[in-house]
Parts: structure tokens; sequence; C-alpha cells
């Protein structure tokens, strides 16, 4: 018989913000399934020329989950080291990060192209936090300030790369392309198969590894008011940092601002940073408020909370099912609005029951958000009841 598990300690803070911003992360991808301009050739909802302040805001948002989600994987893995030695924590990490891998070609793969002959394998985010708890599983076994500088090196200095790739016109070879320019490379595996690179895994080893030493600020013998303090002082210095590098419009960012017609587009200039791979700008314009927003939530209890923590506390359980849940409703739209067996398989879009051009316009897209948010809301309350609950040695890698 399961006996009950003891009641971990976690953290409200972290598990509030990481709710929020798995929240946000579905709109993103329901906007791709669901939006009748999502595959559409060369319309991006960053670009200026040809978006709408309400399109572009709703692809922006969802810049804070990745880099977000990665610094909070980092900062769990810190809190779950006080509890292993240094050589659990070590083996632990370079399994779960295996484990991760495994799942974002085996599993997610499937989950967002429904294609069972697997025609397309898709490295995104939990690629991106296998790779980089690998690599953190190797270094937990040197000294804490080696970490720190080591993140802090590759976050500040990795757009250097920027420079030799736009001299070759980003013809960098494979390995490179998987380290950091590969945005939406593909490059075949056998006739009938093909590897897509989306996430450049570098910078989001810099971003993990300094998720990891912030976990020291959230150690239970840290003051509550000094660690507010440092959230505060650090999120405020990055949007700094980001605001004076963007307006000297050198480093930090491949890609430029402008002046547009109208202020409200040069502020979307302005904003309209890179993420694959994740810039520096990128990283201080989103983890700067998400620091900001650690320091400053600690005590907020209420029914939003409560809500977000639900998701919060479960983060693997959610991604994982929420992908299944919005390409399933995908399916239900694709028959419903007459499509049949010939149209399944578009040659325009990866996934499956998502022929160009079908779908809604921004409106439909935000109703569907939210059906499936409601729709997880019971799902992930009763798993993260379970998994408080019960220590099956599996529900770690879960």
């Amino acid at each position: 018989m399961t006996q009950p598990a003891q009641t971990n300690r976690r953290i409200h803070s972290i598990d509030l913000l990481r709710g929020i911003v798995m929240i946000i992360m579905a709109l993103d991808h329901v906007r791709d399934y669901f939006h009748n301009l999502s595959f559409v050739p060369h319309h991006d909802p960053l670009d200026l020329d040809t978006t709408t302040p309400l399109l572009y805001f709703t692809r922006w948002i969802t810049h804070f989950c990745a880099p977000v989600f990665v610094c909070l994987s980092g900062t769990s893995a810190y809190l779950l080291g006080q509890k292993k030695s240094t050589a659990e924590l070590s083996v632990f990490l370079i399994k779960r990060g295996l484990w991760l891998i495994f799942v974002e070609l085996a599993i997610i793969t499937l989950a967002w192209t429904f294609n069972p002959f697997y025609n397309i394998f898709i490295l995104q985010v939990i690629w991106a936090i296998g790779i980089s708890m690998v690599f953190l599983g190797i270094f937990v076994r040197l000294p804490f300030k080696v970490i720190l500088v080591t993140g802090l090196l590759i976050l500040l200095f990795h757009n250097l790369l920027d420079y030799p790739e736009a001299a070759r016109n980003n013809q960098v070879g494979f390995f490179w392309d998987l380290v950091h320019d590969g945005f939406f490379k593909f490059y075949p595996i056998t006739k009938e198969h093909t590897l897509v690179m989306v996430y450049p895994f570098l910078p989001w080893i810099g971003i993990m590894f300094l998720g990891y030493c912030l976990g020291k600020w959230f150690e239970p013998a840290m003051d509550h008011l000094k660690r507010k303090k440092y959230l505060l002082y650090t999120g405020v210095g990055m949007i700094v940092l980001f605001v004076l590098l963007r307006w000297t419009d050198g480093y930090g960012d491949p890609k430029g601002w402008s002046t547009r017609q109208s202020g409200l587009f040069t502020f979307l200039s302005f904003m309209n940073v890179t993420k694959y791979p994740p810039s520096l700008l990128y990283a201080c314009a989103t983890l700067g408020p998400a620091l900001i927003f650690l320091a400053i939530s600690e005590k907020i209890n209420n029914s939003f909370s409560r809500i977000c923590l639900v998701y919060g506390k479960v983060p693997f359980f959610y991604y994982v099912t929420h992908l299944f849940l919005i390409h399933f409703i995908c399916v239900i739209s694709f028959f419903m609005s007459g499509y049949g067996a010939n149209n399944i398989v578009d040659k325009n879009t990866p996934f499956l029951f998502r022929p160009l051009g079908a779908g809604f316009n921004l409106g439909g897209v935000y109703l569907i958000w939210l059906l499936v948010i409601i729709l997880l809301y019971p799902l992930c309350k009763w798993y993260g009841r379970y998994k408080a609950t019960h220590h099956h040695w599996w529900l770690s890698y879960l």
C-alpha cells in the first residue's frame, strides 16, 4: 500500500509566478492552432508591417513563459539540492534531463503533430530544459561560484556569436545551429524523417544556471526582507540594462529597432527582441519583471492566486496535458468546420488536422484559450493533490 508522503515545503511566490506564465503559455499555443493567420506565409505576429497591436500583444506577452519556466527549473533544482547530497542531485538532474529530452522527442512531438509516423521531430522548450539540466547535473559538483560565473558569462556574452553567424549568412552547420543559431532549421534524419530545431540550447543553459543560483535566496534561513531587496534590485537592474542597451541599439540583440509611424509602434519596435535564441535583451526584458514579481508576491493570497497555484504546482503535467488537449480540440474544430480525411495532412503546416487558413479571429482564440484553462483546472488540482500525498519514485520525473 502506498504511504502518504510528508508535505513538502513549497515556495508560494515561485508556484504563483510559474502558474501565471503557464496560463499565458497556453494562449500562444492556442493561437498556433486556432488563429486563422498562424501559418499564412510571411505573416509574423511581431512583424510591425502586418500586425495589429492586439495580435502583437497576444504573441509578445508569451515571451515571459520560456525564460521563467527555465529559470525556475534551475531554482527548483537548487531547492531540491537542500534535501539531497551533491552526488545524488547530480545523478538525478542528469537522469531527469535525459528523460525530458526523450519526452520532447517521443511525447511532446506527438502532441504537437498528432503524427504517429514521426516524420518531424521538434526540439523545443522541454528539450532546452532537458539538455540544460544535464549540464547543470555536471556543474553542481563544482563550487557555487563557478556555476554563477558560468551562467553570467553565457547570458552576457553569447550574443558575440551573432557576428560570425551573420558573416556566414547563418550557414553555420548542424552543431553550431544546435548550440546557438538554429531557429526553425530543418535537418533530414532519413528520407522520411526530419529534425526541426527551435530552441538552440546554449543561452538556456545560462538562464538555468542563474536560476539555480537564484535558489540561494530562497533558502529557509534567508531573511524574507533581504530576499525581497535582492530580488527587487536585481530585477530593476535587469530592466535598466535592457533600456540602456536597447536604446543604443548596439550589443545584446541581433534585431534592431526603429522609429515607426506612431509612438505606439515605435515602442513595439523597441520591445521586439529576439527569442530564438534568447538574446541578452530578451532575458533582461522578461526575467527582470519576473524577479520583481517574485519580490512582491510572497504575501499575495486571493482567489486568483489560489487558482494560479493549482497550475504552478504541477508544471510538467500541465505542459504535456495542455498540448494534447489543445490539439484534441483542434481535431473537433477540424471536423465541425467541414474538413474531411483528405484535409488531415496539409504540406503547408507541420500539424495534422490543421489546414492552412483554418481557424478563427483573435476573439475566437481567446475564447478557446479560456476553455482550455477551465478544462485543465480539475485535472491539475487532482494531480496536485495526488503528488502532495504520495511519494512514488516516478513522481519526481513528472
